[in-house]
């Protein structure tokens, strides 16, 4: 009869499985294992192997315990036993962040508005999007005579209608470099290569648009005819958050610092973010 402790799946007591059990894998490291998990591991090296009584007849051929496949079979589930319970704590942690990372995203989604943005001269700004009607490329604008106010620039067709065209950067006191054709002195000699970002548009705002709490003061502009300011660029819409708005520093000089509500971080600018309704209370009155 075979002895029994010749077998590679030998049964133990439980008694055998309670505690902790050394483990000497192949190459001869240490390793700890809890005994009674759900892997059960005979360790019969610790019995009757090098470190036991030395009574395995598995010796004679293996010398050592560790050139045995039983003990390296062994080490083996251990590693296995070990990895899976790895993967499954860092499953549980990638899942806690994604959890909170979407929880904060969320969070600051629910306090972000929407703001266009655009540059007059070396200054960046932002005016909410609910007022836009459009944004068009750069056009004849037809003076008007009589003019009272230096910022009315005249009259631009938009889709066939004559909007009255205003000039944001004469209104602030900025130094635009926009040129009748849409571009800026270095690019006079052709469009190609140039970011459309880059090349100066005309912008359509209606007094009538939603201004609100988030986009300036709480009383809209009064409603009106839509009306037309040319910028030197249009990057696009972007969202910020309330939480990332800064006062207005008191050291602009220019009077867009007057009709901003606050200003931002963007890109490594400052974007000053423009009260729509008190903007278009200046443009009524320079109209009048």
């Amino acid at each position: 009869m075979s002895d029994p402790r010749d077998q590679h799946d030998v049964k133990f007591d439980a008694d055998e499985t309670a505690g902790h059990v050394e483990l000497v894998s192949a190459s001869g490291a240490p390793a700890s294992l809890l005994a009674n998990g759900d892997v059960p591991i005979d360790d019969c090296w610790n019995r009757i192997g090098v470190r036991g009584d030395g009574s395995c007849p598995r010796l004679a051929g293996y010398i050592h315990c560790r050139n045995c496949p039983v003990h390296d079979a062994a080490a083996a589930r251990v590693l296995d036993r070990e990895q899976s319970a790895d993967t499954v704590i860092g499953q549980e942690v990638l899942h806690r962040q994604t959890a909170q990372s979407l929880s904060e995203y969320a969070a600051r989604e629910a306090d972000a508005t929407s703001w266009l943005v655009f540059r007059i001269g070396d200054e960046w700004l932002g005016l909410p999007t609910t007022i836009f009607q459009q944004v068009a490329q750069l056009r004849p604008i037809h003076s008007l005579p009589h003019r009272r106010h230096r910022a009315v620039l005249g009259v631009v067709n938009v889709r066939g209608t004559l909007l009255v065209c205003a000039s944001l950067a004469r209104l602030f006191g900025i130094a635009s470099v926009v040129g009748q054709d849409g571009r800026r002195p270095e690019q006079q000699s052709g469009l190609q290569g140039v970011d459309a970002r880059d090349l100066a548009r005309l912008l359509v705002i209606e007094p009538g648009g939603d201004v609100g709490e988030r986009g300036g003061s709480s009383k809209p502009g009064n409603p009106g005819n839509p009306i037309v300011f040319p910028v030197d660029a249009v990057d696009g819409v972007h969202r910020f958050a309330r939480a990332d708005f800064q006062a207005v520093p008191a050291t602009i000089a220019s009077m867009s610092a007057s009709h901003s509500v606050a200003v931002t971080a963007w890109n490594g600018v400052t974007v000053g973010l423009l009260d729509a309704a008190k903007l278009f209370e200046t443009l009524n009155r320079s109209l009048t």
